[in-house]
């Protein structure tokens, strides 16, 4: 099996709110080279790097907006979401859940800090991907899964030193909890001090990795740091990663969707006339409603 490089560590960008919960480094799309195809199918990659909000009686978070073309995915590292949209889906998701929401032909939602946590206020850590749905789903019925920690399925190394949630795809035989569009792997990786692991994932799957907590070294030479992110070559299957003090990394690895991107604002889809066309559904309320 050959092995594969790394092809660009990346430090996070300047931070910049999304509306007044979220405080995130943007790493997809990004000026490093990681543009929508570069990374696709994971078009759009927010990392809310650890943050201390104040207590609020009124939860911080993003209004009603819409969304059509695309799949959103919440990591909750630390702190309380809330969530809503207009087929339905909803819920809160906790330090560990997973929040998987399936926008396609078209969902307003919104996302708030829980009203509890956002009392007490604390720590808060999130990421948020975009998943891109080929042209042949763009148009599919919205759908959401909420994944608990608990229920997410695992694989433990024999000597305890590193644990994977397997979000979605499979490791070693063991299928992740999520259901996909298309072939990918998602997941969250916790390693103790001096453990190591080895990665072996398809040479096309376009693959990066974001550290949460500590830091790495891959293939023992490219050390990346707490909140940085590590962009792999597609020059080969095989890297080894050994955890330099306690870390935690999220292992993000997709089959690239050949297609046309045509993005603007909330919509993804593959043509300028499907973007117009979104616009105007919105405009005319087929997205549903949804109380601010």
């Amino acid at each position: 099996m050959t092995k594969r490089s790394v092809e660009i560590v990346v430090s996070p960008r300047e931070p910049h709110f999304v509306g007044d919960g979220f405080r995130v480094h943007n790493f997809i799309p990004s000026g490093y080279r990681l543009d929508m195809q570069r990374m696709n199918p994971f078009i759009m990659l927010d990392y809310n790097s650890k943050f201390y909000f104040d207590p609020s009686d009124t939860p911080r978070g993003v209004g009603v907006h819409p969304h059509r073309g695309f799949e959103t995915v919440t990591i909750a590292y630390k702190g309380k979401v809330e969530h809503h949209d207009s087929s339905g889906g909803g819920g809160v998701i906790g330090e560990g859940d997973v929040q998987w929401m399936t926008a396609a032909s078209g969902v307003l939602h919104k996302e708030f800090h829980e009203k509890e946590w956002s009392k007490t206020g604390g720590e808060f850590q999130m990421v948020q991907l975009w998943v891109n749905l080929p042209a042949k789903d763009k148009m599919s019925k919205p759908k959401y899964q909420a994944l608990e920690n608990s229920k997410i399925n695992r694989y433990k190394s024999e000597d305890l030193k590193t644990e994977i949630e397997i979000i979605a795809g499979e490791y070693k035989g063991i299928k992740g909890s999520a259901s996909t569009f298309t072939p990918l792997h998602l997941y969250n990786v916790k390693m103790t001090k001096y453990a190591k692991t080895e990665m072996n994932l398809p040479k096309n799957f376009n693959t990066a990795l974001l550290v949460i907590e500590g830091s790495i070294t891959i293939n023992g030479t490219e050390k990346v740091d707490t909140n940085h992110f590590a962009l792999m070559a597609n020059d080969g299957e095989s890297f080894t990663i050994d955890a330099n003090e306690n870390a935690v990394y999220l292992v993000l690895s997709g089959e690239p969707i050949n297609e046309p991107i045509a993005a603007h604002g909330p919509f993804v889809m593959n043509t300028r006339q499907e973007l117009v066309q979104a616009f105007e559904d919105f405009n005319q309320g087929r997205f549903g409603t949804l109380e601010e």
